[in-house]
């Protein structure tokens, strides 16, 4: 799977229709239909690339490129579609963040070359994890839930980053202990695997007692669920 854009567009054809050539070129796709339900699904996914209509309900497309481009290395790249085609429109879309800039009507295949031309320029900055609205990003070394930044030990962070590669996918104490503890005592490590799970599950579950992301298999280990 290639990386993950975001469509904000209202209308659904259109929308479908972008989502449809994506999905065939290998990318995951999410989909908002309003500039306020863009920042919700934003920060579920945190999507390498935005396809963002300009003409949206509630919140504009000009107020969320703004909203979403905060100026940090990793933010995701944009490319604006809209119905103005003045020199001035243009420009005005550059200038709040945009990288691109297509009117309308397009071509699906135009389309597509637009957003692979930008994920080449950008995508090497977009390396992260993302599901459910937790987040991780190995070159930052941060975890984000729900937009906010959570501290992790080195320990923490490693086991988390660790299983969320892998999702849905099990693994015992012992093959954890090699991933976060390579050089140290085995039957002593081992235990402590229930401790950082224990901690990690405090900060990132929103009920502990009864965890939804890593899950215990009884008699085998640990996984991440991708529910």
């Amino acid at each position: 799977m290639k990386s993950t854009i975001l469509i904000v567009e209202d209308d659904v054809k259109i929308a479908n229709l972008i989502k449809l050539y994506l999905e065939n070129h290998g990318y995951g796709v999410v989909q908002a239909y309003d500039g306020e339900e863009a920042k919700y699904v934003y920060q579920q996914h945190f999507p390498c690339l935005i396809i963002l209509d300009l003409m949206l309900p509630k919140v504009s497309g000009e107020e969320f490129c703004k909203w979403v481009k905060k100026g940090d290395s990793d933010d995701p790249s944009v490319i604006m579609l809209s119905a103005k085609a003045k020199t001035d429109d243009k420009i005005s879309g550059l200038r709040i963040g945009a990288d691109d800039y297509m009117t309308k009507p397009f071509s699906p295949e135009e389309l597509i070359a637009h957003v692979e031309a930008v994920l080449r320029r950008t995508g090497h900055f977009c390396e992260k994890i993302a599901h459910e609205g937790l987040v991780i990003k190995p070159r930052k070394g941060e975890v984000l839930l729900d937009g906010e930044l959570i501290e992790l030990t080195s320990y923490e962070f490693n086991l988390l980053l660790f299983l969320m590669e892998s999702p849905d996918q099990v693994f015992t104490r012992e093959q954890l202990v090699n991933q976060i503890h390579p050089y140290d005592d085995r039957e002593i490590m081992s235990r402590t695997i229930d401790a950082h799970i224990k901690k990690l599950r405090r900060k990132i579950e929103e009920n502990p007692s009864q965890p939804k992301r890593i899950v215990t298999v009884r008699g085998m280990g640990y996984k991440y669920y991708a529910f």
